[in-house]
């Protein structure tokens, strides 16, 4: 019999969705799930954007230019230079979802056995991009005693070899929600000016920050001009999870010249999501404040009801809409199934995602969940009582 690849024998399993098969046999067992275990928002996805899509005068369904549709970059153009980044279309290539922006920037700047400096924990599927790449994740450990700040620069320097090509960040982070701030953001300039590295910046959750801080990116950095490549997606911007595309850009031509043979190997982006994303930059200027209002509320209450169950430990997120959590549990792991397989609550229980998945180094995060605060204030709060009983009767089992 044929086997597979050691690539493939070797690819983490997803830490968010592993756990799925548990969440629905609890559900066919008539148990309600709350789920925070996935950042896919319970926002409406702006109809105009999807009627865009309806009302396309498509006649015949054809590939798109393979950096995407001229018009769409064109859009982006005065996204972006709203957002202080100033860039050409031609500096533009669309990608399918974050993902692919993230794979292709992993290929166009590393070779297998070279080395990327990521700060832990981290967004999971960079463990599964590397694996797939050949590429080794040198983790940096942040703490939540400090709330995940950007760890020092030492710890940075120390990392560096002669097979470092790039450091990788998410800003605002998933899964601990920190917002780096400029100052954070020019030590990591000056590290990657120091050793000629890439900074791959994923800035996905761009609009999503709160108590009045303001969202830095690594392409508005002087003199980081051919060092940073942002990484961009509309699935969290405007709940369009489901649309996946997303955006790769950088100042740096070889990278967009090297990029641009991936993307023309994988033909083009999809069609119909180009014409929503092109659609959602035309949304009005005030779209975002409710939007933001609202994860606001939610990332109050959620801290709030953790910080009053006794033992756990979580600090307020910056950004995005996920926290990180302590649990008074031996493993986060075995509880997350526990609550799927053998607790409910009034006939509910929540599902979680573990944090052990969210690190490269062994041992970590075993006592740490990722929630994803993407319900509504009702539902958190129903699924914080389901928890603060879960914890009470797990630990006296």
């Amino acid at each position: 019999m044929p086997h597979i690849s050691q690539r493939g024998a070797h690819m983490p399993p997803s830490p968010i969705r592993k756990l799925v098969p548990y969440a629905e046999a609890a559900k066919k067992r008539g148990i309600k799930v709350y789920h925070l275990n996935i950042g896919q928002p319970d926002i409406e996805t702006p109809p105009a954007i999807i009627d865009a899509v309806k009302h396309a005068d498509i006649k015949v369904l054809e590939y798109s230019h393979s950096a995407g549709n001229e018009s769409y970059r064109r859009k982006l153009v005065e996204y972006y230079k709203r957002n202080d980044v100033i860039v050409d279309h031609n500096q533009i290539i669309i990608t399918t979802g974050g993902s692919e922006a993230i794979l292709f920037a992993i290929m166009s700047c590393c070779d297998p056995g070279d080395e990327i400096i990521i700060p832990e924990p981290f967004y999971a599927n960079y463990n599964g991009f590397s694996t797939a790449s050949g590429v080794n994740i040198v983790p940096i450990p942040s703490h939540i005693e400090d709330g995940f700040a950007l760890p020092p620069i030492e710890a940075f320097e120390k990392a560096v070899t002669p097979r470092t090509k790039a450091i990788m960040i998410c800003n605002p982070n998933n899964p601990t929600g920190y917002l780096y701030s400029r100052e954070e953001l020019e030590v990591l300039k000056k590290i990657c000016l120091d050793h000629d590295l890439f900074l791959f910046s994923d800035e996905a959750y761009r609009e999503f920050c709160y108590d009045g801080r303001k969202h830095i990116s690594a392409l508005s950095l002087e003199g980081l001009e051919k060092h940073a490549i942002l990484l961009d997606t509309i699935s969290k911007r405007y709940s369009a999870c489901g649309a996946r595309i997303g955006a790769f850009v950088t100042h740096n031509k070889e990278v967009i010249d090297a990029a641009m043979k991936f993307a023309q190997a994988r033909l083009s982006p999809p069609s119909f999501e180009q014409i929503l994303g092109e659609a959602a930059v035309d949304l009005p200027a005030n779209y975002f404040d409710d939007v933001h209002a609202e994860y606001t509320a939610r990332r109050d209450l959620l801290v709030k009801r953790l910080e009053a169950i006794e033992g756990i430990t979580c600090p307020l997120p910056g950004g995005a809409f996920y926290a990180m959590a302590k649990l008074p549990v031996d493993s986060a792991e075995k509880f997350c199934q526990w609550l799927l397989e053998d607790f409910s609550h009034i006939g509910a229980t929540v599902m979680m995602a573990p944090a052990a998945g969210f690190y490269a180094t062994k041992g970590k995060g075993v006592d740490e969940v990722r929630l994803a605060y993407v319900l509504n204030t009702a539902d958190i709060n129903a699924a914080m009582d389901c928890l603060e009983m879960a914890i009470r009767e797990y630990n006296n089992k």
